[in-house]
């Protein structure tokens, strides 16, 4: 089969990462016949660069016409002025809200070989395996008003969180269909007891659970939520979030799974249905980590494993992208490390090795 892929690998360690995760589909299209189409393009810094704007109508349009995304990271120090009229970010945002995809899923899985490589003590990370589903289109990062204005007692400065009933219903009916393919659980994340947006969000989530009665759905307070985490992760299954609270939890379950250039995302512009595909968008959760950017020491997992879910999701291939995480887990499981996973004793492996024995693994 043929399929068109639209790469944009952004700033920073981005090009790193992705040309890996590009290598490992390249492995698969060998394995199994299929034929990558692959288009690429400036998104971020490297854009505002050299057109002056973090996304271009071109490159709109390239992600449009694409079977799926393959994202690499945007941003870093050179463009990190507060005062810029334009800043690497900006194309992102712009990128999601084109696209139209409102649901952000992010899995954490703990491999075995690596609880030595985390923070926390082994035992609380047994049997961690789960999925956080982030909305991405709404909250705080979009609606308006935002922005800064002066007053006689200074300058003030504006965000607005707003949800609307048929946005949070959305992003939750995702929530129960992954739970219902996993171990029918599903908690729903707000903060009920301060904001109105909170109390329509665990509103619609009640109403929801009706439909789906094989799920069992429980509200958790954020603040109790990024406790539990890191007290008793094994405890969750699906995890559904709005955008910044689904921005903040994410990061702090990447610390679960040891590093997070590990973890991948898949952002979809619908519900997941088994068998069907999904237009998406796929993304590694790190950011440009511009201090190591360009050494040759970045942990492509994160990019390779996005590609996995970019292969199950918006393209169909569900053995193929099986295929692509037994390999990711099989090079861990012989030892290899990347300088942000090894352990004492270990011998780090470089970004473009981790790639090559990955795609290797595939074939």
């Amino acid at each position: 089969m043929d399929f068109n892929i639209a790469v944009l690998s952004g700033d920073g360690i981005g090009p790193e990462v992705t040309a890996e995760g590009v290598r490992a589909l390249e492995a698969v299209g060998r394995a199994f016949g299929h034929r990558f189409t692959l288009q690429y393009g400036d998104v971020g810094g490297v854009s505002i660069d050299r057109f002056g704007v973090a996304l271009t109508d071109d490159v709109r349009g390239l992600a449009s016409d694409a079977d799926a995304v393959l994202f690499g990271a945007v941003g870093g120090p050179k463009w990190d002025d507060p005062a810029a009229a334009t800043r690497p970010e900006d194309g992102l945002l712009a990128l999601r809200a084109h696209l139209g995809v409102f649901a952000n899923i992010r899995p954490v899985k703990v491999y075995p070989e690596l609880t030595a490589s985390s923070v926390l003590k082994p035992h609380v990370l047994e049997g961690v395996d789960m999925v956080v589903v982030r909305e991405l289109t709404g909250g705080l990062y979009y609606a308006l008003p935002k922005g800064r204005s002066e007053t006689p007692q200074g300058v003030v400065g504006v965000d607005t969180m707003r949800y609307s009933e048929a946005e949070i219903e959305r992003v939750l009916r995702v929530g129960f269909e992954l739970a219902r393919g996993r171990r029918n659980k599903l908690t729903s994340v707000d903060k009920a007891n301060v904001l109105e947006t909170s109390r329509l969000w665990r509103t619609v989530a009640t109403r929801l659970a009706s439909e789906y009665p094989d799920v069992e759905l429980e509200h958790v307070l954020v603040d109790a939520c990024a406790m539990q985490l890191v007290l008793h992760p094994s405890s969750y299954d699906v995890i559904v979030a709005e955008n910044t609270f689904g921005d903040i939890l994410t990061d702090e379950a990447a610390i679960l799974a040891a590093s997070m250039g590990l973890l991948p995302s898949a952002s979809l512009s619908g519900v997941p249905q088994a068998g069907m595909r999904t237009p998406g968008f796929y993304e590694p959760i790190h950011g440009t980590a511009p201090d190591i950017a360009g050494q040759g020491i970045a942990n492509p997992c994160g990019s390779i494993l996005s590609a996995a879910m970019m292969l199950r999701y918006s393209l169909g291939l569900t053995e193929e992208a099986a295929a692509m995480e037994r390999a990711v887990q099989s090079v861990l499981a012989q030892g290899y490390r990347t300088a942000d996973i090894a352990a004492g004793g270990d011998t780090a492996t470089g970004t473009v090795q981790m790639g090559e024995l990955i795609a290797q693994a595939v074939g």
